[in-house]
């Protein structure tokens, strides 16, 4: 059976969403078309309201109604912190913690050779030009602890130690609620090497 146009457009759209299979598309389009037309609307304004209503900071590359974020203009952050992350998601996640207080910086992705991605396709540049304007006494680098992640940690460390600021990295190692039997021998190790005195 051919499915009607409109409707394969709708599932086409969204099975190019992240992690969005055809099933799922088809699923979602079909949940829509039963929605009703003001609930509809309000979601594609929804939508539209991403592209027209929010840009990138200009200073931390944090997404942002303005020209700078909220962060970034916030009077109550320590701004003499700054937590250098892959993606404005990471962001998200670590100010869900409420544990973090200080301000952040955007890459835009890791490096990663294989996928033909260099410093020249991040906010390596911006990032060492925030140095000529503004003062720190910690770089917290928060990236993820795959290979790339890895490799842009090396790059960053060997790019920034020379300006004379304290370079750290996130702890890695168990989860909280995690079972030592079930982890695999590297996050134990690093558990173990990142242990903090308590």
């Amino acid at each position: 059976m051919k499915i009607a146009e409109p409707l394969q457009i709708a599932i086409d759209e969204f099975s190019k969403l992240p992690s969005i299979g055809k099933k799922t598309a088809q699923r979602l389009a079909i949940y829509i078309l039963k929605k009703e037309k003001d609930e509809v609307d309000s979601f594609v304004n929804a939508v539209k309201d991403l592209k027209t209503k929010l840009r990138f900071c200009s200073r931390c590359f944090n997404l942002s109604v303005g020209e700078l974020c909220e962060i970034c203009v916030s009077g109550k952050r320590d701004h003499t912190l700054l937590c250098v992350v892959e993606e404005a998601s990471d962001v998200i996640a670590i100010e869900k913690t409420n544990e973090f207080h200080g301000g952040y910086h955007v890459l835009g992705g890791v490096l990663s050779p294989l996928s033909g991605i260099g410093p020249d396709d991040l906010k390596i540049k911006e990032l060492v030009k925030r140095f000529e304007n503004e003062e720190f006494k910690e770089i917290i680098l928060a990236l993820n602890p795959d290979t790339e992640g890895e490799t842009t940690i090396l790059y960053l460390a060997k790019l920034l130690k020379p300006l004379g600021v304290k370079i750290s990295r996130i702890a890695r190692g168990l989860p909280v609620g995690g079972d030592l039997e079930f982890a695999d021998e590297a996050t134990i190790g690093r558990a173990v090497l990142g242990r903090i005195e308590i």
